[in-house]
């Protein structure tokens, strides 16, 4: 495999790559760092990426072991599982200030779930994986990612209405 073949390769899926790395680190340089290594790594099997039947399968599971890898190491010991990926973008100039109240609770919320909670959603909600991509990603059953993805739903929309509902009061 040639370099223009294994970018062709590539292309369509590093940016879910990089926002997979975002989500589960501080950083925006941190997550460029995790992308480039996964790049390099996947470079290094250029040879046997064939083999596999979904490369961007192996791509995010591969980002997502590094990433806990790193949160887990001890040069990583300042940095925490976060929901900031959107907190970079600029505003657009007619979103309510309502709807940016509403997404900053959301993503303090996300925040606080359990990591694999937080992975399920990203995989999910996000990026919009289908039941049978994220259980190879991470190496779960269907059944359940779809009981895990509900209770971290759950657990979003009864802080989401317990937040508005004390407002009003």
């Amino acid at each position: 495999m040639n370099q223009i073949v294994f970018l062709q390769l590539v292309n369509p899926f590093k940016d879910k790559v990089f926002r997979l790395a975002k989500r589960l680190l501080i950083s925006t340089e941190e997550a460029e760092d995790a992308s480039q290594e996964i790049l390099v790594k996947l470079w290094s099997k250029k040879e046997t990426l064939n083999t596999y039947n979904n490369v961007e399968a192996l791509a995010m599971t591969m980002t997502k072991n590094y990433c806990l890898d790193q949160l887990k190491s001890k040069r990583a010991s300042n940095l925490t599982l976060v929901h900031s990926n959107y907190t970079d973008r600029e505003p657009r100039l007619d979103q309510k200030v309502e709807d940016n109240n509403s997404l900053e609770w959301v993503e303090k919320i996300m925040s606080q779930l359990p990591e694999q909670q937080q992975i399920l959603i990203q995989l999910r909600d996000v990026e919009q994986y289908e039941f049978d991509e994220i259980s190879k990603i991470v190496n779960m059953n269907e059944t359940a990612i779809r009981v895990a993805l509900s209770r971290a739903r759950k657990k979003i929309r009864e802080s989401m209405l317990n937040t508005h509902q004390y407002g009003i009061r």
